[in-house]
């Protein structure tokens, strides 16, 4: 950030008085202009017993299979944001059935949620975001050509509970997940 949003004048980064982070403050306004992580939002899809996904054809990870997801609009809900990002990239509507995982991404200021859904009619595509879209079985997974650390952690977590035909919600943080994952490959 460079201008102030509210008067044009330039801005400085600094800690205001009474805050203990660093803030875009306006030099002439004395505006404090605050910036708080994004939401992604998407779903795990599922039909027939097979995990819908998604090969990216945008950057960052271009060509890597992930699950229907991104960014959270103003003025709708994550479940909102879920679905419209499964009708997007997969061409796939969808019946939400709860709350699947919340994964925080601090390093690049981010929250990831992923909500358990069914394909409604067992219809999918691939809109202009996906290069392809495909179902697969729990077994036939592209482990090594999965997109992102979250996408990752939610597809395990969610053959492990399909395994124990038992659903939680789970909340974690990727850096945890990360150190976790490597320490077992140690």
């Amino acid at each position: 950030m460079k201008y102030c949003s509210t008067c044009g004048h330039p801005v400085e980064q600094r800690i205001p008085e009474g805050d203990n982070r660093h803030r875009y403050v306006c030099v002439s306004c004395e505006t404090i202009h605050y910036q708080n992580p994004r939401i992604v939002a998407g779903t795990v899809p599922v039909w027939g017993g097979k995990i819908l996904l998604c090969r990216r054809a945008i950057e960052p990870r271009y060509g890597y299979w992930t699950l229907p997801a991104g960014f959270m609009e103003n003025a709708e809900t994550t479940v909102e944001a879920a679905e419209r990002e499964t009708l997007e990239e997969a061409l796939a509507e969808v019946n939400i059935e709860g709350l699947y995982s919340i994964i925080d991404v601090p390093h690049i200021n981010q929250v990831h949620m992923f909500y358990r859904a069914t394909l409604k009619d067992g219809q999918f595509g691939a809109g202009e975001e996906s290069l392809e879209s495909k179902l697969f079985g729990f077994d036939e997974i592209p482990w090594d050509e999965i997109s992102f650390p979250t996408v990752r952690r939610t597809l395990e977590l969610f053959l492990e509970d399909a395994r124990n035909e038992s659903f939680g919600v789970h909340v974690s943080d990727i850096r945890h997940s990360m150190s976790a994952a490597r320490a077992k490959t140690d």
